[in-house]
């Protein structure tokens, strides 16, 4: 009985003595470097590889604030701010017949909180020279004044395009649809009503060409509107003189169709000067 007693009393005496701890804190483990994102350099910078997968993505856009100054239409504004966001998603991915790019352009337009607009603005697949898609025709290029008359008034087209090129030339054909062309049929003599073409059966064919020569470039672009029976082409040159670039162009329509439907014919001639690596001071004219 007394060893018992001892014993106990032992037990308890440690028991009491016995300082209390707290459980050791949960210490995390340093993260391991992952990398999530690689580079892909195979197309030229920008690109990066789509996580688990050989796609190289590339992101880009640009942001445009433009305030046109000068009475309106309707003759009761002065002047009107707009604001414009654009982004671009490129991807490509190599097979046996070259490399396989595809491209989607959004952009979003607005005149002011209410007034705004958002449009599909490109989406294409293109491999080994063919392109098939939502895409600008060659109609849409235009001297770089931006302030010429030359091209078409709607160059945006679900289009099948094959062209050929190198670092210094191209040549193409591409078949269009022509159902949102500007120019929609004829007036009657008689009437004077609209008599409609074919409008969304209608179709043009278009073929482009075009390169380069030192410090001369060139191109000569023509387009067929087969509801419309007439096509226009139209020839484009730049050369490097002095501190600027000298652009001329001239145009010739056979009669109104979706290509061109302006006037029978058109020239143009512009100056761009080079006034700081940022600036450029662009005189044009057109007749």
């Amino acid at each position: 009985m007394n060893i018992r007693m001892v014993l106990l009393a032992s037990a308890a005496a440690f028991a009491a003595s016995t300082p209390v701890l707290a459980a050791d804190a949960i210490v995390a483990a340093e993260p391991e470097p992952v990398e999530y994102v690689r580079v892909c350099d195979a197309y030229g910078t920008g690109y990066f590889y789509i996580p688990g997968t050989e796609t190289c993505l590339k992101i880009n856009g640009y942001i445009r604030f433009q305030v046109n100054v000068g009475e309106d239409v309707g003759g009761d504004s002065d002047w009107d701010a707009v604001t414009r966001g654009q982004v671009q998603f490129t991807a490509k991915s190599d097979t046996e017949y070259g490399p396989l790019t595809g491209v989607i352009v959004m952009q979003f337009n607005a005149d002011n909180a209410t007034v705004q607009a958002s449009k599909l603005d490109s989406a294409y697949l293109d491999i080994a020279g063919f392109r098939a898609g939502l895409f600008y025709s060659w109609w849409d290029d235009g001297l770089s004044g931006e302030t010429d008359d030359i091209g078409s008034v709607v160059t945006l087209h679900n289009s099948i395009r094959y062209q050929y090129e190198t670092s210094d030339f191209y040549a193409g054909i591409s078949v269009d649809e022509l159902e949102d062309g500007v120019y929609q049929g004829d007036v009657d003599p008689v009437t004077g009503l609209l008599v409609p073409n074919d409008g969304p059966n209608n179709v043009g064919v278009a073929v482009g060409l075009g390169g380069k020569a030192g410090a001369f470039s060139y191109q000569i672009t023509a387009g067929w509107d087969v509801d419309n029976e007439d096509g226009a082409v139209r020839a484009m040159g730049t050369v490097d003189i002095g501190p600027g670039t000298l652009g001329l162009a001239a145009v010739y329509s056979s009669g109104p169709n979706s290509y061109y439907s302006t006037a029978e014919w058109a020239v143009a001639a512009e100056y761009a000067i080079k006034a700081t690596d940022k600036l450029k001071i662009t005189p044009g004219v057109q007749y």
